[in-house]
């Protein structure tokens, strides 16, 4: 058995890489901000956790001790953790090699490289430290999660106004899928080549308009599905549709099972 360090390790798809690794018998490890309550969602009995900020390198030394395997998980969405983002991927990487991990695989974005959206551009930068890392790693780029649309719809909806993008399909993925991949790439054979990039997406391609009228007729949502342009940046990219990989469909959760799994929490 492998002995896993997840980073991030407590949101959507960190704790999926938890449990599906404690499931197939790995010791596992996670590393967070905050150590989560026994019993909470966050929390899986089985995982050690450790708490530390990859942003000034507290903690990282105790959590990634005796790893085999960095799984990094982690997010910075909006102000200093998305400046810090990449820096704190290479404290993470440091800190792994100085432990003596053998590989570390980390998520990101497809086609991230090719926006300048700011996020987006912040995963880029990771991956490009990952690209130079002194250990062997693995990115793997997801399309968008099926939550992200869904939080579309929901926050539109408060209006009873449904929002579907002109010109925009997605090729949504589970995190549970996701989170698959992730440990598929963390547990395979060393390989020459010592940096790798893996693009992956869910298994359908939808309008936009197809999945709000699927998610109000499963939620039962009042509101109207109204198509409206999506601006900037993030506009861009969709409608060039840098989000499909259309011949590298992976998992078997779709959108509308993905929903109707959660339906009584949506």
């Amino acid at each position: 058995m492998t002995t896993l360090c997840v980073a991030g390790g407590t949101g959507q798809v960190g704790r999926e890489v938890v449990r599906q690794g404690l499931e197939a018998g790995h010791t596992v490890s996670v590393l967070s901000r905050h150590v989560p309550t026994p019993g909470s969602e966050k929390h899986h009995d089985g995982a050690t956790y450790f708490a530390g900020d990859v942003t000034t390198g507290d903690g990282l030394a105790a959590a990634v001790a005796g790893a085999d395997v960095v799984i990094d998980c982690l997010e910075g969405r909006l102000g200093k953790a998305q400046k810090q983002f990449a820096g704190g991927g290479a404290r993470l990487l440091s800190a792994a090699r100085q432990a003596g991990v053998r590989k570390a695989v980390a998520l990101s974005i497809i086609n991230c490289d090719q926006s300048n959206y700011s996020f987006y551009v912040s995963k880029a930068d990771k991956e490009r430290i990952y690209a130079r890392a002194d250990i062997e790693t693995v990115v793997v780029r997801a399309t968008q999660f099926h939550s992200l649309v869904e939080m579309v719809f929901r926050a539109g909806a408060k209006a009873r106004l449904i929002p579907a993008f002109k010109g925009v399909r997605f090729q949504s993925i589970s995190p549970t899928d996701a989170a698959a991949a992730l440990l598929e790439a963390a547990l395979e054979a060393p390989s020459p080549e010592r940096h790798r990039v893996r693009t992956i997406g869910g298994p359908e391609v939808l309008a936009m308009k197809d999945m709000a009228e699927s998610w109000k007729a499963i939620t039962g949502a009042r509101g109207r599905v109204v198509e409206v342009p999506l601006p900037g940046a993030m506009g861009a990219y969709l409608r060039a549709g840098l989000n499909l990989v259309p011949e590298q469909r992976y998992g078997a959760e779709t959108f509308v099972s993905w929903l109707e799994k959660r339906r009584e929490t949506l």
